[in-house]
């Protein structure tokens, strides 16, 4: 476990320290929808995990600092192996890579010779390095649409999304079992219970969630392609059910348009908020920024091996992958 904050950092202003931190380090800072407003608000780009990465990759600078989990941090090393990656809080995980242990995935892998793999990004670099083809939820149907239907495919770890494209497609598609816990949270009846009271309200849902969720939708898509349909559904009132976090971005490029979170099981909880992405503060930012510690180090045959998915992944969907991702000047 990552050791908590000690330094009393009460007299800094850490806006302020992190912007000095960020000149003198050439460092990027990257920003997941999921995070607090505060850090979004400070980032260099704002955005999806990937598109982050790829973004990350192209600059000229020698630190990414990313707020976020660390699948995606991972991510950006696997793109910017000569960069320096930092992740605010390494206890940052992610409920679908909790639940595909690398080890695990090999034995299944090895129960299905004749499948190939098509593994959902939220993964660790290990079971990327295991996989065939990496999908985001912006670029899976693009490639699933390339991929032959006598093609067997295992796909994972989120069985609410391989089950989406299974229904959208007509496939048979092996899903391994994970679920994220922040989409698993939304409660079908208080939902209802909130269409009930803005009538005429169109609903948005990440394909993350389960399938009493995703039903009641007029919108299924990435987190960015919700961004996306935020600013042209005609309507004044949206319920947006994934991580609610992301709404900061919705007010601030829609400000006259209002904005609900999907509620959770008793329709006040806050178990929609993601506790891992909540685990980066400005405080452990600015502690990362200054000792480029907590750092992302990976063995360059595991890097290689992962990029190898990714790779694939971007030549099928490049053009999909982030679509809608915010970049700061």
């Amino acid at each position: 476990m990552t050791a908590p904050i000690r330094e009393n950092l009460s007299g800094l202003d850490l806006r302020a320290e992190i912007d000095r931190l960020r000149k003198e380090r050439n460092a990027v800072i990257l920003a997941h929808y999921y995070q607090k407003p505060e850090i979004q608000d400070l980032a260099d780009f704002v955005g999806d995990s990937l598109e982050l990465s790829r973004k990350a990759a192209d600059t000229d600078a020698d630190v990414i600092a990313f707020c976020g989990v660390k699948f995606m941090a991972e991510t950006a090393k696997i793109l910017s192996p000569e960069k320096i990656v930092i992740l605010p809080d390494m206890d940052a995980g992610c409920s679908l890579e909790d639940s595909c242990p690398p080890e695990q995935f090999k034995r299944f892998r090895e129960k299905h010779p004749d499948h190939i793999a098509l593994t959902y990004i939220n993964c660790s670099a290990a079971v990327k390095a295991l996989s065939d083809i990496i999908v985001t939820s912006s670029s899976a149907e693009m490639i699933i649409s390339q991929i032959p239907e006598d093609q067997k495919i295992i796909f994972g770890p989120d069985r609410h999304l391989g089950g989406y494209l299974n229904s959208k497609f007509g496939r048979e598609m092996l899903l391994w079992p994970g679920v994220c816990i922040v989409h698993e949270a939304f409660s079908e009846t208080e939902l209802l219970k909130l269409k009930a009271q803005h009538p005429g309200a169109p609903v948005a849902a990440h394909p993350e969630c389960p399938p009493h969720i995703v039903d009641h939708a007029d919108y299924v898509g990435s987190t960015s392609g919700i961004l996306q349909f935020a600013k042209t559904f005609p309507s004044d009132t949206l319920i947006v059910a994934t991580e609610p976090h992301i709404i900061h971005q919705m007010e601030l490029a829609i400000p006259e348009k209002t904005f609900i979170g999907a509620p959770g099981a008793d329709g006040n909880c806050n178990c929609n908020i993601c506790p891992y992405m909540a685990l980066n503060t400005m405080e452990k930012l600015y502690i990362a920024l200054r000792d480029l510690q907590p750092r992302i180090e990976m063995d360059e045959e595991l890097r290689l091996a992962a990029r190898k998915s990714l790779d694939r992944m971007l030549e099928m969907a490049s053009g999909t992958v982030g679509k809608g991702d915010l970049g700061r000047a």
